[in-house]
Parts: C-alpha cells; structure tokens; sequence
C-alpha cells in the first residue's frame, strides 16, 4: 500500500501568503481597477490562502495600451541589453526561489522538491533564451541586380497564457518574447497564480514600463479580453485543446493573429517484449508524471505492452507505485501531492468509475489514498483490460490514471498508438535499434523518446502534432517564432 504523511501547513509558508498580492500593469503594482477580488484556496488544506486582484477588460487594456507605448522603446533596445535585463530577472528569481517554490507548493499542491525543480527550470530557460539573442538573424540570398537580405523584427504585443501544473515554470515563458523585443503581457493560471505575481514583484523594478505586465483574473474574462484586443499581434498558449480551439476562433474574429498552441496528449509509451522491463517500468512511472498526480500533457497515459510482457511488466509497475510516498506537499520525502482544485479531483475519479464501467480493471490505486483525511489527493491508479478505443483510453484526464493496452506486433502498436486525437510525445521501448527507428518514424507525435520517457532536454523543441497544438518551445524556433521576417532588397 502506498505509503501516506499528514502534516500541518508551516508556519514560515503562512508568513509568506499573509500580505497583498498586487498585479504588474504598465511598470505600476496595483489591485484590480475595479477593486475586485477572489478567494486561492490551498488544494492541500483546502481552506483560503490568499485574496487575489480578480481582473476584468479594463485592466487587460491598460495593460496592452502600455505594452503598445513601451514597443518603440523595447524594440530599439539593443540585443544584449534585453538579454542582460532578462538574466536579472533570472537571477532575482534564483535569489527567492525557495520562497517561490514554497509559493506553488501552497497554491497547486506540488510537492516542494518538483517546485523547486521548476524554480530552477524557469531560471535555465530565462538565461538560454538570453543566450540565444544573437541567433535574431536573418540571411542573404543571391540574386541578380543587387543585394538580397532577411531580417527578423519583433511581432508587436504579446499575450503569454499558461496553465497551473508548473506556474512558476510556465510564467518564465515571457523569456522568448521579451528577447526577441516584444511588450509582453503574462496571463497566470487564475487557479495557482501566486508565484508569477511575486515573480511580477521582482520584475518591476528591471524592465521598463509596459514591458511586462502580469494580469490575474478568474475565469475567461481576462484570457478572452488579451486575445481579442486589437492591439496583441502575437498569442502563445499552454492548455487544453479546448481553450486552443476557443483561442483560435477569438483571435480570428478581431484581426490576423499570430496563435501557437501547446495543447493536450493522450501520450503512448510502446513496451516490446525485448525491452529492458526495469527501466521501463521505471520509465512508466517517472513519464506518468505521477509527481504532479499526472496533471501534466506530456504523461504517457496510455502504456502499450506487447502480450508476451503484459503481466510481468504491470507487476514492475505496481510493485514501484505502490512505494511511493502520497501526502504533505511541503515535506521533503513526498514523492506526490494534491491535484489543483476540486473540480480536476473529482474528475479524476470519474474517470475511475467510466474506465470500469468500460470493462477495465483496477490493479492499483482506484480512488483516495488510504488514511489521508484531507487535501485532494487522488492515488496514482493503473487500469487493466484497457480496450483502445474506449473513453479512458481516449480522452485526457488529466489526472495520475495509467491505462494498460496489450498488443501482438509493430503494426498494431502503431495503429493504437496513433489511434487517439492527439499528438503530443510517445515513447518506444526496444534494444532492437532497426524497430525502434521504424516504430518512431511511424509515430504522430511531436516529441518521442527510444528508450527513455518525461525528461526535456535544452534547446531540443517541444511541441505536438495533430490535436496536441500548433508551434515548437523550448528551443530556437520558440525565439524566432516571436519574431517576423522581413525581406530587404538593395539593388545596385
């Protein structure tokens, strides 16, 4: 049984949330023009930890009014001067990290060692996108009459959204825009929105006015408001595909828009019956994201074992999950926390129920963690007797669910590997190196591994195909996708 710890919310954690908690917009901290607030509630002590500005339409628009004003002046700022100011963001949020990784825990439920682990990844990604800024390049193109030259200019005003299941992470996402010279506007996740707003804290007095706002607001009304305003040329989005879909639409109906999407995935990890088994029931566990309760698009919801290695392999995997460690969040020993709030809790145990009303059985886990009395936790769960085309092996829960699918041979891998809407990352299992190459080659998915699961790595571009979104991250073509080309011709 999977081991359980309860312990009270620390005392320097309330310190630290007993305070205002203002927005960014146009270089001034303020609360909400309205006045209006909303209630964060702890998903671990699910009582209420903050109150939050709950921004509206106005604020969105002074927010991209004074995006607009400091374009001029963010563009003409030399390369390396953007990047420097970038790596001092950076640098400031090293220097809080423990206070901004104590900030996630408390307000998504993550365990305190992945926050700080995220602390450490947006700090990486803010300095190699700084890194990168002399890679703004264009080229030179021989022709007839003269000389032919490309060269890439910032897009205009940007609009970051992004989700709650890595926020402090995710809010580093304003790295690529802001060095490529956009006014950059950051929508946090309304539902774990404190570590970006102290982030905002720490940014105010490094960048110009208007060159980076942080707008908060619950609900769609902020998020819609930023991607309709006329003004934002420039939309990049990290969610379900749902929203995506709505994002685009909305950009479309208020001018020509610039809209990547990183959006869902209902992931296969393939297991053939020459793989090394404990790595790849290592590779299961640690690519299920169970450390988030699975609430990450890049899981690997769906592990495919061929029949000969089916039950040895679920052994592997049960006997790992069932030594983890569920509970506290700021204890340093839990390996996984709540989910974010109760609506994506009980989801996640629907699931439970449809995934067996569909025929599946449940090896592990299958509802609450044992003895754990508050806090919503969901016990990581792995479903037999998965049919592919059922809902759980379908659609995405984003929740700490692993569905099990048997299979023969290679083309009927492929065929249930690609049988789902989505598109975002797979993973194939085999020493054969011939099979490995055909099987991946034959994968719709933007992101694979052979022999390896979960891990990014910098510079190499995250992205998906299919349902799973438009657009790459994490790499170069992230910091040139915040830019335009445009062409020069000087004729002789």
């Amino acid at each position: 049984m999977t081991e359980v710890a309860t312990h009270p919310l620390p005392p320097q954690v309330a310190a630290l949330l007993d305070r205002d908690w203002p927005m960014l917009v146009g270089g001034a901290l303020a609360a909400a023009r309205s006045g209006a607030t909303y209630t964060r509630t702890s998903p671990y002590t699910e009582t209420a930890i903050a109150e939050v500005p709950d921004g509206d339409a106005a604020d969105v628009d002074a927010a991209v009014q004074a995006a607009h004003a400091a374009r001029a002046g963010w563009r003409a700022t030399p390369p390396a001067e953007r990047a420097r100011l970038v790596c001092a963001l950076a640098d400031a949020i090293e220097a809080h990290g423990e206070e901004l990784a104590l900030l996630d825990t408390a307000d998504a439920g993550s365990p305190i060692s992945n926050s700080r682990a995220d602390v450490a990844a947006g700090v990486a990604s803010l300095r190699m996108f700084a890194g990168q800024v002399l890679e703004l390049k264009g080229s030179t193109i021989p022709g007839p009459g003269g000389l032919h030259v490309t060269v890439r200019e910032p897009v205009g005003v940007v609009a970051r959204i992004v989700p709650y299941n890595h926020p402090l992470m995710f809010a580093c996402k304003v790295a690529a825009p802001l060095v490529a010279g956009n006014p950059t506007i950051l929508k946090p996740p309304e539902v774990a929105p404190l570590s970006a707003m102290r982030m905002a804290e720490l940014a105010a007095g490094i960048f110009p006015p208007g060159v980076l706002s942080v707008v908060v607001g619950d609900g769609p009304t902020v998020p819609d408001a930023l991607v309709r305003h006329e003004l934002v040329r420039r939309i990049g989005f990290i969610g379900s595909e749902a929203t995506g879909r709505a994002i685009q639409r909305a950009a479309a109906e208020t001018g020509v828009k610039d809209v990547t999407l990183e959006l869902g995935g209902k992931n296969a990890m393939v297991v053939f019956a020459d793989a090394d088994l404990d790595a790849a029931a290592d590779g299961a566990v640690a690519g299920m994201n169970f450390t988030w309760s699975g609430q990450s698009c890049g899981s690997n919801s769906r592990l495919l074992v061929q029949h000969e290695v089916h039950d040895e392999l679920v052994r592997r995997v049960v006997e790992r999950i069932e030594r983890r460690r569920i509970g506290d969040p700021f204890d340093e020993a839990t390996e996984q926390g709540t989910m974010i709030n109760r609506a994506q809790y009980e989801k996640s145990l629907s699931y439970i129920d449809i995934a067996r009303a569909g025929g599946a059985q449940v090896v592990t886990g299958g509802g609450r963690p044992p003895g754990q009395d508050r806090g919503l936790f969901v016990a990581p769960t792995v479903f037999t007797g998965v049919a592919p085309d059922s809902r759980i092996a379908q659609e995405e829960v984003f929740g700490p669910l692993l569905s099990v699918i048997g299979f023969d041979g290679e083309a009927e891998a492929v065929e249930i590997a690609n049988g789902v809407r989505y598109g975002l990352t797979a993973s194939v299992w085999t020493r054969d190196v011939s099979r490995a190459h055909r099987v991946v080659d034959a994968l719709e998915a933007g992101f694979t591994w052979i022999n390896g699961s979960s891990r990014h790595f910098p510079n190499v571009p995250f992205g998906g195909m299919k349902g799973s979104g438009i657009g790459r991250e994490e790499s170069l073509e992230e910091l040139l996708g915040y830019t335009e080309l445009k062409a020069v011709n000087v004729m002789y």
